[in-house]
């Protein structure tokens, strides 16, 4: 399901692309070549993490980004929930989460924006089994 509320999306990644919580591919009324391109890539990155996508947002509006849930823990955080976040000026991230805070980034993915999604879901499971990962950069 995709829902824009005041330019943010929330969206449970389809084979079909956005679609209304009743399953209605949904029409957009402005030019969303950026926003649709920005969808796919981060379904990509989604399908090569093996997640569902149901804990996920993504912002079309300037500066473009992308919230993804991950399962699992990082170790050195046990206790805290971790997400994935992109951002068009930096790229992908690694942050960690406690209730009523911002998500506290701890590893950025190199210096590529848009890196392959096997790239990403390869990064994500290394700093998730404690790995040392060539790409990983403290934030």
């Amino acid at each position: 399901m995709f829902v824009r509320v005041q330019g943010l999306y929330t969206e449970q990644f389809g084979e079909r692309g956005m679609t209304t919580s009743r399953g209605e591919l949904m029409d957009l009324d402005f030019d969303d070549t950026v926003v649709r391109e920005l969808e796919l890539y981060a379904r990509r990155v989604t399908r090569a993490l093996g997640l569902s996508g149901d804990s996920s947002c993504l912002q079309g509006e300037q500066p473009a980004s992308v919230y993804l849930a991950l399962d699992g823990v990082l170790p050195d955080f046990p206790d805290r929930d971790v997400a994935l976040l992109w951002d068009e000026n930096r790229g992908w991230a690694a942050a960690v989460e406690a209730d009523g805070q911002d998500p506290v980034v701890v590893a950025r993915f190199g210096t590529e924006v848009r890196p392959a999604p096997g790239d990403v879901a390869n990064w994500v499971d290394g700093l998730l089994e404690d790995v040392e990962v060539p790409q990983s950069r403290i934030a």
